[in-house]
């Protein structure tokens, strides 16, 4: 995850818990760590600041918002509560409505234009000609006194004469009332729910002292001697609502769940559907996700996919939920056969949330599309032409350009053993002897009578004074030339490897050569083996039998061992 992710990830979880003042922090650490403007994060930290009522900044941040992305219509509702905020009710209207031209269906934005639309009724409403944004009749409005009674943020407020009085001084002065209302909470958190603007407002706590009744106040009408009977709070019938809601889609998740294990899932699906019409929750819309990758219908499951992950940064949804929808758009497109977008969403999975399983199935896609792409572009025709002009380019010397060239013949056809054959002589004469080695091991991957591979590779590890290693495959190239037909060329490579492993080394004596030999491991085997001991003796006698002995492969390649390192002679 980079450090703009990690910091807005960290300001939405500030924002969720209400400590505004560190999201806005965050946000701001996240717009600087950003290599490219991001309008989301000016939003985030518009939201934040509107939060804390600094309606200037949230004014400020909206407007760069929509300035990086016109189109997204959340920064236009952004602009839209800053605006309502400082009390521009035309500049939130025409915010509203650009909201909504942008996204029908926005409801953030159908919600704010209506409050609008309410405020700027009352404002004309309003006796007088000073702009009270309508204070001055709102709260006469039974409808309004009603919605404070009803608030569960200000119906306390309501059962306190005094308040009721302040109330009363707003519409006989508005403005001069609500430059007092900083000396008491409580009025304006009535005015934020009157105008609809109360969302993001921390609740006032009912218990608060108010503040000193005015002098004209009333005093509280003395208690009862007989105790009053208990009266049930009222109940606000939106959350009240909510909450019914969330249970009955809590019942349908349950219900799906358990229709998803019995493999039903066509029903799962409208019981996951049912939930989410009922309480606006991303889970709901992975657990569909997941019956409709298991219905085999991916397009539908990425639909939801991409659905849970829109709605879910709109809401600042749980980041692993969102990872968990990416990661789920990732299994269904790699399904389809899409590896690209499959490996596209599991690096926004992990870039949200990183887990092991995700990483892994990340790297088994990456390998897949590695594959699938290699085999398209297999061309054996292509792979002729290409090697013919490295056999050109090899004939000029040109050994660079040569290997490139046989290069495109071995992607244009991998399973092809002269294109691997021709890259290691090439590699020879740039004396790069492992990439010959290797080469010519997987030329004899896919022939393993393909001689010029094994002559090649002996060649290489005689370079390289791996003389045990060249014997070994040279003897190899012996079992796949039964006839001789190459025995002159494995016989000139053998007898180099031999002097070579064998050979006298500088500032030594001829004795000290033949007692390095005889201390070879390999020498000291061959010298304690029964059979090669009989074969010897015989040899003393009868030179001729040696002969037909040397006819076993076996006991060739020991004899000219010892006969290399001086042991004994041949002739």
């Amino acid at each position: 995850m980079s450090q703009a992710e990690t910091y807005k990830a960290e300001g939405n979880a500030a924002f969720s818990a209400k400590r505004f003042d560190a999201a806005i922090e965050l946000f701001t650490k996240a717009i600087e760590a950003s290599e490219t403007p991001n309008h989301v994060l000016y939003s985030n930290r518009s939201a934040s600041y509107a939060s804390l009522r600094q309606f200037d900044n949230a004014l400020e941040d909206a407007n760069e918002c929509v300035k990086i992305n016109p189109s997204w219509a959340k920064g236009w509702n952004r602009k839209g509560a800053a605006l309502f905020g400082q009390g521009d009710l035309v500049g939130a209207k025409d915010a509203y409505e650009t909201a909504i031209e942008k996204e029908p269906s926005n409801a953030m934005a159908i919600s704010g234009l209506k409050s609008v639309n309410e405020a700027i009724d009352r404002e004309a409403a309003a006796d007088g000609t000073t702009p009270d944004m309508g204070m001055g009749s709102m709260f006469t409005d039974p409808q309004v006194l009603a919605k404070l009674a009803s608030n569960p943020k200000t119906r306390d407020f309501m059962k306190d004469p005094n308040f009721l009085t302040q109330l009363q001084e707003v519409g006989k002065n508005p403005m001069a009332a609500i430059q007092s209302a900083s000396k008491d909470p409580r009025l304006m958190q009535a005015i934020a729910v009157a105008l609809g603007i109360d969302t993001e407002m921390p609740d006032v706590a009912a218990t608060e002292e108010p503040a000193p009744a005015p002098k004209e106040a009333p005093k509280p009408a003395p208690a009862p001697k007989e105790p009053e009977p208990v009266v049930e709070e009222d109940v606000d019938p939106e959350e009240a609502e909510k909450k019914k809601n969330k249970q009955l889609a809590l019942d349908a998740k349950a219900e799906g769940n358990t229709l998803y294990k019995q493999r039903k899932f066509d029903e799962a699906i409208a019981l996951y559907n049912k939930a989410w019409e009922l309480d606006s929750d991303i889970t709901y819309l992975n657990n569909r996700a997941a019956a409709e990758f298991e219905k085999k219908d991916y397009d539908a499951a990425i639909a939801t996919c991409k659905l849970a992950i829109e709605h879910g940064r709109e809401v600042f949804a749980d980041y692993k939920l969102i990872a968990k929808a990416f990661a789920r758009a990732g299994n269904a497109s790699q399904k389809k056969g899409d590896l690209k977008s499959a490996i596209e969403y599991f690096n926004r999975s992990l870039t949200e949330h990183r887990t092991p399983d995700t990483l892994a199935k990340l790297r088994a896609a990456e390998k897949e599309l590695k594959i699938a792409e290699a085999e398209a572009y297999v061309n054996p025709a292509l792979a002729d032409e290409a090697r013919d002009a490295g056999n050109a380019k090899f004939k000029e010397a040109n050994w660079p350009e040569a290997v490139k060239l046989y290069t495109e013949a071995i992607k244009r056809a991998p399973k092809d053993p002269r294109g691997y054959a021709n890259r290691a002589a090439a590699y020879l004469k740039l004396m790069s002897f492992p990439e010959v080695v290797k080469d010519c091991d997987a030329a004899i991957t896919q022939d393993s009578k393909f001689f010029k591979a094994y002559s090649r590779k002996a060649t290489a590890q005689l370079a390289m004074r791996e003389f045990q290693k060249c014997i070994a495959t040279l003897e190899e190239a012996r079992t796949i030339d039964p006839e001789g037909h190459h025995a002159g060329e494995i016989d000139d490579i053998y007898s180099k490897a031999l002097q070579g492993r064998f050979q006298r080394q500088e500032n030594e004596t001829e004795q000290e050569t033949l007692d390095r030999a005889s201390k070879d491991p390999e020498i000291v085997e061959i010298l304690q083996d029964p059979i090669m001991n009989t074969i010897l003796q015989q040899a003393q006698g009868n030179p001729a039998a040696l002969r037909d002995h040397m006819k076993n492969p076996e006991v060739r390649r020991k004899i000219n061992l010892l006969a290399a390192a001086g042991i004994i002679r041949t002739r």
